[in-house]
Parts: C-alpha cells; sequence; structure tokens
C-alpha cells in the first residue's frame, strides 16, 4: 500500500507530497499523520503541496480535517508552496481550509510554526523525558 512519508524535524512533523492524492492515500495520510503526532507528541505539521497540482474539494477537506485533529491534540498545521492554479481553485469551490495556516514555502512555513508554539514549554517537557529515560536505565 503506498503511503507519503512523514518526517521528525524536533517539534514538528514534515510532509512533503509529491504526488497527486487520490482518495484512499489522502484518507491514509490523515490517519498516519495524526498517529504520528500523538506517537511522537509533535507540536506542528507542515505540509508541503508545492507538487500538487490537483485540489478538490475532498482533498481540501482532508486539510481542513488534519489542521481540526492536530489543533486537538495541540499541534498547529501550515501547508506550504500551494500553486495559484491550487489557490484558485480551492476559492472557487468556496473551501475556506478553517484552521489551517499556509504560507508561501517551508522556510517561511517552519518560521510560523515556530511562532505559534511556545518552544520553551516544549524543551522542558522534551528535557523531561529525557530524565525519565535516564533515570530508567540505572
Amino acid at each position: 500500500m503506498e503511503r507519503i512519508p512523514i518526517l521528525k524535524m524536533g517539534p514538528f512533523l514534515l510532509v512533503t507530497i509529491q504526488v497527486d492524492l487520490y482518495d484512499r492515500l489522502a484518507l491514509n495520510l490523515e490517519n498516519d499523520l495524526i498517529t504520528m503526532v500523538s506517537k511522537t507528541g509533535a507540536r506542528g505539521v507542515l505540509i508541503d503541496i508545492s507538487a500538487v497540482s490537483i485540489v478538490d474539494s475532498f482533498m481540501g477537506r482532508i486539510l481542513g480535517n488534519i489542521a481540526s485533529m492536530s489543533r486537538i491534540m495541540d499541534a498547529e498545521t501550515v501547508v506550504v508552496g500551494m500553486q495559484p492554479a491550487v489557490a484558485i481553485t480551492l476559492v472557487e469551490l468556496g473551501l475556506t481550509l478553517q484552521g489551517v495556516y499556509t504560507a508561501l514555502n517551508v522556510e517561511k512555513g517552519m518560521e510560523l510554526l515556530y511562532t505559534k508554539i511556545d518552544l520553551d514549554t516544549f524543551s522542558a517537557k522534551e528535557d523531561e523525558e529525557e530524565g525519565d529515560a535516564d533515570d530508567s536505565t540505572e
């Protein structure tokens, strides 16, 4: 079964979609991302759609669902690299992508994620978890 790779970068998850998504692949991505947010405690999800040429209403709904579910799990979602034709299509379809932040590219998306989370709290939590792991090996 085909899957979209999900990379962990510090407190964030990075997804680069390199193919046009069909429905089953989009649903798998939604499920895999939410599972990874839960497993890793990620504070942000960055989705790069720069290689995607077509976004239909289903894909728009999936992006909105990912953002809503991530927010419930204390993670923000940023979609980057949207092509002009995709933006026009989303507006023509009347999709607002509630809860989804957008940025022009990955660099600006990462900056946006860093502004949205409190990294001091995240760092303290990671230090605490590492301390617990060190204690268990003694």
